[in-house]
């Protein structure tokens, strides 16, 4: 199944972040808490302004992003977990540096 979020939305996956556990101490996965870095894999077609110009979206699929940790609403699609929100809740994209781009190739 295929979602297309209208307006000013995105659908984001969450990226998990790396475990790195010290002094042999695991944590649970219910005592995590939820990364706030996704990829962007879906966009709508923009913002409609007060004076009904649409205002083009600056987010694109494939984006990594950063949003807050109670940004969005979580949705289920086929199993897998979603976050759906508004492009004004992004806080910042995630640059590729010189090495991640040549690791990527």
């Amino acid at each position: 199944m295929k979602v297309r979020p209208l307006h000013d939305r995105i659908v984001v996956r969450r990226l998990e972040e790396k475990e790195v556990v010290k002094g042999g101490i695991i944590i649970p996965d219910t005592a995590k808490e939820k990364p706030t870095e996704g990829e962007v894999v879906a966009v709508g077609t923009g913002k409609i302004l007060d004076s009904g110009e649409k205002l083009a979206m600056e987010l694109k699929v494939g984006d990594r992003i950063l949003f807050g940790k109670y940004s969005g609403n979580e949705i289920k699609i086929d199993n897998e977990d979603y976050v759906i929100m508004k492009e004004d809740e992004v806080l910042g994209v995630l640059a590729e540096t010189g090495k991640e781009k040549k690791a990527s190739k």
